[in-house]
């Protein structure tokens, strides 16, 4: 469906739609955490695709968004210490703008800032500082912010929910809608923390298979949730009274509008709410699709938005190594394989298929490796994540479920064993750069090694080298002295 005819779309189905029958509830929740009407984006996707390998990507780039944010919540303890500057647009640039370095500066109930110091934040972070004093403010405002997991936003807005609540009123008063069951659940996790000490403030999920019994008012406060299945208890179930409730919050935008179905969700639960309903809308990143869909949610917002990161690729040497075939690729795999685990590496993988393939060859050569890819259990993937952080492993074989946002200080190569193409063959220049992306990191020296088998990817490496201006030396498996001088 195009990003223009959601609100369209939404208003044909709605015209259209036939008289409601009973609603049955799952015992066992479903992964995606959406209604049973909702369409089911993964059988979509499956029939639409052909075999083989290019589906099996497809399916990786599917699963990616929601994994990996998930993923990215359970192997952070600290908050990231994001370079970039944040830009902030308010709706009246006259107004002044205000910023806090302290929580106190927020005046907040003491039993919330019992409970933000409960859970370890010292003093507001980047976002948190901009954010926090919008969030807060009375009037409320509205606000549109991109912040990458890690950078205290869960906490922000929770704080806002809970800051917002009157625990004098037993209804909800706060909807919170995240794209899947699990990332409902890991919000949910900060709200119990942050409001340890608030016990008067009650939660509940709208995730299936938590079954109500018909015609009950909710109790809670705060209902955090699934778009179908929040939607379904706003109007079909009528658990909640959507024209009390005084905030709204719209989690991982760009999560949400990769999920068939999600954006005419979120865009009905919005359409319900009072106009004095405060929006709070977050997202990782702010392509075109993802502002479409957030001034739609978001009417007059504020936003804030991290200024782009440049992309400098200086303290990175990459290479290339010429082959003829996969097991010529791995061949030169295990002659430079002692080099470059005198620190630790990552290689990356087109498929599954083949990040499986490659890691159990370098274990039958008796190489010690880890291997992470799609069909694994995001708390799988932690688990190797956080065995090959704690240096257990040398060696990750991943496929692009790994390529962003995870930090591991120890890396100082990386191997593309395919180079990364999108669905059309295109050289995926976005992807290499988070591929390599992954060495380098905090001012220290990095190493890419390219794989290239034949003149298709030598094509491909051609046109990467252009777009980032930068020379790509061919590598000697014979000679690694500069490898080993790199990777220590």
């Amino acid at each position: 469906m195009a990003t223009d005819s959601w609100a369209q779309a939404v208003d044909e189905q709605e015209a259209a739609a036939e008289s409601i029958g009973n609603l049955q509830i799952k015992e066992k929740p479903e992964e995606n955490g959406t209604t049973a009407n909702a369409p089911d984006s993964s059988s979509a996707v499956a029939k639409s695709q052909g075999a083989g390998e290019k589906k099996e990507t497809d399916e990786d780039d599917k699963d990616d968004k929601a994994a990996q944010s998930l993923l990215n919540k359970l192997i952070r303890s600290n908050l990231v210490n994001n370079p970039n500057q944040v830009e902030v647009l308010q709706k009246d640039p006259n107004s002044p703008l205000y910023s806090v370095k302290s929580f106190e500066e927020l005046r907040l109930k003491p039993q919330l800032l019992q409970g933000v110091y409960g859970m370890g934040f010292n003093r507001p972070s980047k976002i948190q500082e901009t954010a926090l004093p919008m969030m807060l403010a009375e009037p409320p405002q509205n606000l549109i912010a991109q912040s990458q997991s890690g950078t205290g936003k869960t906490a922000a807005f929770v704080l806002a929910m809970l800051s917002h609540v009157d625990p004098n009123y037993n209804y909800p008063q706060c909807l919170c809608v995240s794209p899947t069951y699990e990332l409902a659940l890991q919000t949910g996790k900060v709200i119990e923390q942050m409001g340890k000490h608030y016990p008067e403030v009650k939660l509940v999920y709208a995730i299936r298979g938590n079954k109500l019994q018909r015609g009950i008012k909710l109790q809670e406060q705060i209902v955090i949730g699934t778009p179908g299945t929040m939607l379904d208890w706003c109007t079909k179930l009528k658990f909640i009274d959507p024209k009390k409730i005084k905030v709204f919050v719209l989690d991982e935008a760009d999560v949400m509008i990769a999920t068939q179905g999600h954006q005419d969700q979120s865009i009905r639960i919005q359409r319900m709410l009072p106009k004095s309903c405060q929006m709070l809308l977050f997202s990782a990143t702010f392509e075109e699709t993802v502002w479409n869909f957030a001034q739609r949610i978001v009417p007059d917002p504020n936003i804030i938005k991290l200024k782009r990161e440049e992309e400098t690729l200086d303290n990175i040497k990459q290479y290339f190594v010429m082959c003829y075939s996969k097991e010529e690729k791995f061949q030169a795999l295990c002659n430079i394989y002692g080099a470059i685990t005198i620190a630790q590496a990552m290689i990356f993988c087109h498929t599954r298929k083949t990040a499986g393939w490659l890691a159990g060859e370098l274990s039958r050569e008796g190489h010690q490796v880890a291997l992470l890819s799609g069909e694994m259990q995001v708390e799988q993937r932690a688990a190797v994540i956080e065995r090959f952080r704690d240096g257990k492993e040398k060696v990750l074989v991943t496929t692009n479920v790994c390529a962003r946002g995870i930090d591991v200080e120890q890396v100082s190569v990386v191997i593309n064993f395919d180079l990364p193409v999108d669905k059309d063959g295109n050289p995926d220049k976005e992807t290499y750069l988070h591929r390599i992306g992954r060495t380098g990191r905090f001012g220290k020296r990095g190493l890419a090694i390219n794989m290239v088998d034949g003149q298709m990817s030598m094509n491909i490496l051609k046109r990467i080298q252009e777009h980032f201006n930068k020379n790509i030396e061919q590598l000697d498996t014979d000679d690694l002295d500069e490898i080993e001088k790199i990777a220590s």
